[in-house]
């Protein structure tokens, strides 16, 4: 993506003009300028001269690989500027300027030879616009840079060199030890879906409660629902839960991602301090989960239920002085959600890679206006004044948190990821107030993304979505008895889930399938034809007619009774009445007749049934709780 600016130089001797005589005697000794003239306009003149020439391919040749590639980025893409960010995240490194950037005592220093190609419209600025007559020259020799790529991987990555460092007091000495960290992987796209509706059902019985203030789960909610999450939450409680009083427990994720997800989207509202099913959350339980999952991120790009930043604990200031200074919510997702739409589907993609990608491609964002209005420990000291510019700490941390908690909790992506207790610290640890902090988020252990078939989809760059076949390394043999054994690899977290859930455990190696494990396990939204279409594929032969019998049995009690939403139950004064609305045209589609006096009216329809009534010449009063 070029960049433009509003101001421009024209000519090579416009911008000489601006440059002072001592620093435009640095450059003609970077030149094969023989005469060396003293006055400001001999000095101009001469240099402008060799520049305009044959000398300037010349002093371009003179130039390092790293100083061209400067060049031609602010000739071909840039629009003639040198983004000194955009620069670094794309090659990883600046050129090499000199003096540029050095001590403040740098005018006895020599000029860069990039001075030669980049000036400014000020004396006292440094150079950054290459002239619109020297581009044109430029483009006849200088070949276009490489596009931008983004890098990725079919295998997500297994480990990690993490460096630690202690104090030896016997040694008397710092001590730098590397450490090989294994990685976990967690696959999120048929997981979401599963624990979309079981959260659902669960709010449908009335389980989660929010504070009414903030609407986030309380600690009791956020404990039960762990639990109804294919593979529970990302990290184990034993994870969540340090066993010393000096590292920060990590938290809930999955867990609490969830309220907040069903609220952003407006599947559920607040009811005294329960959360209850609204019309639309009633749709979603019947509903094709992907296309749920799709309206949901789609919404929750535009809602103000939950600022993510406000999830990066160590971050204070937020709901003070800081407060005003936070930029838009939604402009801020919508920038990282262009960011994933780049990621190429099924590759792997580190978390740092995206985001130099995202930089040197200009999808930047900013987090605070006033980022020293937010502080770390305390109020007087570590303010976050180091955290401007179009990327910093705020930004990383920000990010972070929407693609852990939220994209990936949604199945949009599959995630890896260390203990955020041994996550680098590079970008953080030098902010006062840090030294006590084992993390600075909960999110700081994640190391690439994996964008799935179903984050396409939700994205729009994919117009439908097929579920993706069940794929698993594990044998099982299921014998007519209904029991299953285990003949071939360990089951995964995964799977051992599923088969806790669904079965019951009779010895290290085998379960038995059980009916009411099955029925309750769909009570709770999980799939019966999943978990039999599981054990086909685990299987080392067709499954024995007995099972498919059983199964057979399962899914006709499990689908003979289908949950349509909350209802009213309406009391009529007589039956004449009640037969009367429940045929009348105005009212016989939105109510159904209840024994002799009663009519039941779905939540849904309660709106039109009562304009119905009144058309009818009828009212029913409000009920008071």
């Amino acid at each position: 993506m070029a960049s433009s600016s509003l101001v421009t130089v024209a000519t090579v001797t416009e911008g000489l003009t601006f440059r002072t005589v001592d620093d435009l005697k640095k450059l003609l000794r970077l030149l094969p300028i023989h005469k060396k003239p003293t006055r400001k306009a001999e000095l101009v003149s001469a240099i402008a001269t060799y520049l305009t020439g044959p000398g300037l391919e010349k002093c371009w040749q003179d130039l390092d690989q790293l100083q061209q590639a400067a060049v031609a980025e602010a000739v071909y893409v840039t629009g003639g500027i040198y983004q000194p960010e955009q620069f670094r995240a794309k090659y990883g490194k600046s050129p090499e300027w000199g003096s540029r950037g050095g001590s403040f005592y740098s005018y006895n220093q020599p000029a860069a030879k990039l001075d030669l190609f980049f000036y400014s419209l000020s004396t006292y600025s440094t150079g950054n616009i290459i002239p619109e007559d020297m581009q044109a020259r430029l483009r006849t020799f200088v070949q276009e840079p490489e596009p931008l790529t983004l890098q990725s991987s079919e295998q997500s990555p297994q480990t990690m060199q993490i460096e630690r460092r202690y104090f030896d007091y016997e040694l008397r000495k710092p001590i730098r030890t590397q450490e090989e960290m294994s990685v976990a992987c967690c696959e999120m796209e048929r997981a979401a879906q599963q624990d979309l509706l079981a959260i659902l059902r669960f709010v449908h019985l009335g389980k989660v409660a929010v504070s009414d203030k903030t609407l986030m789960p309380t600690k009791a909610t956020v404990a039960a629902i762990a639990p109804l999450l294919q593979g529970g939450d990302y990290y184990t409680e034993a994870d969540a839960q340090p066993d010393n009083n000096y590292q920060q427990p990590i938290g809930a994720i999955k867990p609490f991602a969830w309220p907040m997800i069903l609220q952003g989207a407006g599947l559920v509202a607040l009811d005294g301090k329960k959360l209850q099913l609204t019309a639309s959350g009633q749709k979603a339980l019947n509903a094709d989960p992907a296309k749920t999952i799709k309206a949901i991120w789609k919404k929750w790009l535009k809602t103000r239920v939950l600022d993510e930043l406000r999830r990066v604990d160590a971050i204070k200031g937020q709901t003070g002085k800081g407060k005003r200074g936070l930029t838009a919510l939604d402009k801020r997702r919508h920038v990282i959600a262009q960011g994933l739409a780049d990621c190429p589907v099924g590759q792997w993609v580190r978390f740092d890679d995206l985001k130099r990608y995202m930089i040197a491609s200009y999808q930047t964002f900013e987090v605070s206006r006033h980022p020293e209005n937010l502080y770390i420990s305390e109020s007087g000291y570590g303010h976050l004044y180091d955290a401007g510019g179009s990327w910093s700490l705020l930004e990383t941390a920000y990010m972070r948190c929407l693609l852990f908690e939220y994209a990936a909790t949604l199945g949009l992506l599959d995630v890896a990821y260390i203990n955020p207790y041994d996550a680098p610290r590079d970008d953080w640890s030098n902010f006062w107030g840090t030294d006590n902090l084992s993390f600075l988020s909960r999110y700081d252990g994640l190391l690439a993304i994996r964008l799935t078939p179903l984050g396409a989809f939700c994205l729009g760059f994919e117009a439908t979505y097929e579920a993706a076949a069940i794929t698993t390394e594990t044998t099982l043999r299921v014998l007519p008895n209904l029991d299953i054994v285990m003949t071939g690899q360990p089951l995964n977290p995964g799977e051992k889930l599923m088969m806790e859930t669904f079965t019951l455990k009779t010895s290290d190696a085998v379960w038995k399938l059980d009916r009411n494990a099955v029925l309750k396990a769909a009570a709770e939204g999980r799939s019966v034809k999943e978990f039999q279409d599981f054990l086909i594929q685990t299987s080392a032969h067709e499954l024995p007619e007995t099972v498919k019998l059983f199964f057979r049995d399962c899914l006709s009690r499990s689908d003979s009774l289908q949950d349509q939403g909350l209802a009213r139950l309406i009391e009529c004064a007589d039956a004449a009445l009640a037969t009367l609305i429940a045929h009348d045209s105005r009212t016989k589609k939105y109510c159904q007749l209840a024994g002799d006096r009663c009519l039941v009216v779905l939540i849904e329809h309660e709106t039109r049934f009562r304009n119905g009534l009144r058309k009818l010449g009828y009212t029913l009063p409000q009920r008071l709780s």
